[in-house]
């Protein structure tokens, strides 16, 4: 049996055919996700939905000449964006994503912030019942931005999330949402699972409207493209749904490292503590601390490197292999680095310090790069399990399993037990363990982990 898997990132959009009996991706494809729509302030980031979905419809065809026979469509997307939307899915909004910092902005008439302004109307309480996670740039801050400038839509429009608003305008219906893509909206009660109506009164956006939240593997939609139909399994966060294609489990602490990085354990409950609390499958909940720097701090170094080469007219090669030996190189530095050099859970200011001619080389400046992203798991993983009752690290993310240096400084620090991820695909891997929970054999999500388990040793 076969499915078509679709993750909508925030850098490409990417499919695989999911060929669920063998357990594995074929054909994958990616696409570069549209460019930003531009003319914008720089703190906004907005993007046609339009564009969006004629790319991810067009990679869904391709993939569908090559598994004519596919079963459904299974779909993950980047979390915190929105498209404010009709019933018939047609747009009222361009797609704001998680990158848009608009909510940092001051407010007219005074040095404070939109985002202090939810925060001084949001109880502690009421912070911890939406998974403790206060974000600059999810919908709930988007949208509290656009009443306060009279920017809504009328009539009022459905908060859909990109994966949903995709489905709604390929299948022809409204958009809804599981509990990891109403997470991802900051508006959601975590005990409850129902939009958390209190605070969404508090902010003045009881006008809006919220979608129906459905249960996880519902079909949404049915796609009809020439003489087949497809259903639309009810899509995930992409951030949940890589840790289904880690295969984590009890007593492992996921450590994901690509573009952001994240620390997490599971949980059965709704625990709270210094952490966030995202609810995952199968009733359970992930213990997590997300936005901590990590691919995009080392662009940002790699861009100030090659800022000279590039006035000259010379674009340089991929640099990594070059920076990965020279960081290899290096046993020991002195050279200390933050790499918090954007808004994140390590704060928005970084820093490098101790610097000196002998120590000025790639080899050092990348060493002391992944000490700092080290340290910062460290801190971040003893927030979550103060007595590090772990029993093994789990590394996924493509820079996780591409940077071998990086992964022992992070085991020297949290233990040397450990194991890779499946795949270096996986988001595309949780999907296809998903397609065994949503459309059998297996009962349950836990079930499905636990066989490509089994299956993966034998």
């Amino acid at each position: 049996m076969r499915f078509l898997g679709i993750d909508i990132g925030s850098s490409f959009i990417k499919g695989a055919v999911l060929d669920r009996d063998a357990l594995t991706l074929r054909r994958i494809e990616r696409v570069p996700f549209p460019e930003p729509v531009g003319g914008l302030d720089p703190k906004f980031r907005e993007f046609d939905p339009g564009e969006i979905v004629v790319a991810t419809r067009a990679l869904l065809e391709r993939l569908l000449v090559c598994a004519p026979d596919a079963a459904g469509v299974l779909m993950c997307s980047q979390l915190h964006g929105f498209v404010l939307a009709g019933d018939d899915g047609r747009p009222a909004s361009n797609f704001i994503n998680w990158q848009d910092q608009r909510a940092l902005m001051p407010m007219p008439g005074g040095e404070r912030s939109y985002f202090d302004e939810i925060n001084s109307r949001i109880t502690r309480e009421e912070r911890r019942e939406l998974g403790n996670e206060p974000l600059p740039g999810v919908p709930l801050s988007f949208l509290f931005w656009l009443a306060r400038n009279q920017a809504m839509p009328q009539p009022p429009a459905i908060a859909a999330a990109l994966p949903y608003f995709v489905v709604a305008n390929l299948c022809g219906c409204a958009p809804k949402s599981d509990v990891t893509n109403a997470y991802g909206h900051g508006a959601l009660n975590i005990e409850t699972l129902n939009w958390h109506q209190a605070v969404i009164a508090k902010l003045g956006l009881a006008g809006v409207r919220w979608p129906e939240i459905v249960a996880q593997g519902t079909v949404v939609g049915e796609w009809r493209v020439g003489t087949s139909t497809l259903p639309f399994f009810a899509p995930v966060g992409d951030y949940h749904c890589s840790q289904v294609g880690a295969l984590l489990d009890e007593g492992e602490l996921s450590v994901n490292i690509s573009t952001g990085s994240a620390v997490i354990r599971l949980a059965d409950g709704c625990e709270s503590g210094n952490f966030q609390t995202r609810p995952w499958f199968d009733g359970r909940y992930l213990k997590t601390i997300t936005h901590i720097p990590a691919g995009r701090a080392l662009n940002a170094l790699v861009r100030l490197l090659g800022e000279l080469a590039e006035s000259q007219g010379v674009k340089p090669s991929d640099p990594w292999g070059f920076i990965l030996a020279e960081a290899e190189r290096v046993k020991t530095t002195d050279l200390q680095m933050n790499p918090a050099f954007y808004f994140s859970s390590m704060g928005d200011r970084g820093a490098i310090t101790n610097l000196r001619e002998e120590n000025m080389t790639i080899g050092h400046l990348f060493h002391a790069a992944f000490s700092g992203m080290a340290d910062n798991y460290e801190r971040c993983a003893l927030r979550i399990s103060p007595g590090r009752d772990w029993q093994r690290l789990v590394f996924s993310g493509g820079v996780a399993l591409k940077t071998a240096l990086l992964r022992r400084m992070i085991c020297e620090r949290l233990g040397g037990a450990h194991r890779l991820a499946p795949s270096d695909e996986d988001t595309l891997y949780g999907l296809l363990v998903l397609s065994l929970a949503f459309n059998g054999p297996t009962r349950s999500v836990r079930e499905a982990v636990a066989l490509a388990k089994q299956q993966g040793l034998n």
